[in-house]
């Protein structure tokens, strides 16, 4: 495979991942507060801010997604 094509279906499938979870959270298939989400959210945006790391563009805006869905997932629940 191309390394071209192989970067492309990448961030195809990064932008996939947000989009289902926005799309979930749209349609009422996912709550925005849940695991699901947030890990959706936090694989498509590492996906997406690795790929641009690579080819030297800012994707800062990726790596504050990402960090901002991971914190949830981290965080110490109430018991």
């Amino acid at each position: 495979m191309d390394i071209a094509l192989a970067r492309q279906f990448a961030s195809f499938v990064g932008a996939l991942l947000i989009l289902i979870a926005y799309a979930g959270h749209q349609l009422r298939w996912i709550d925005a507060r849940s695991a699901g989400s947030n890990i959706l959210n936090a694989i498509g945006s590492a996906i997406l801010a690795t790929l641009l790391a690579i080819l030297s563009r800012s994707g800062s805006w990726c790596w504050k997604r990402t960090v901002i869905s991971v914190y949830p997932l981290l965080r110490p629940r109430p018991e």
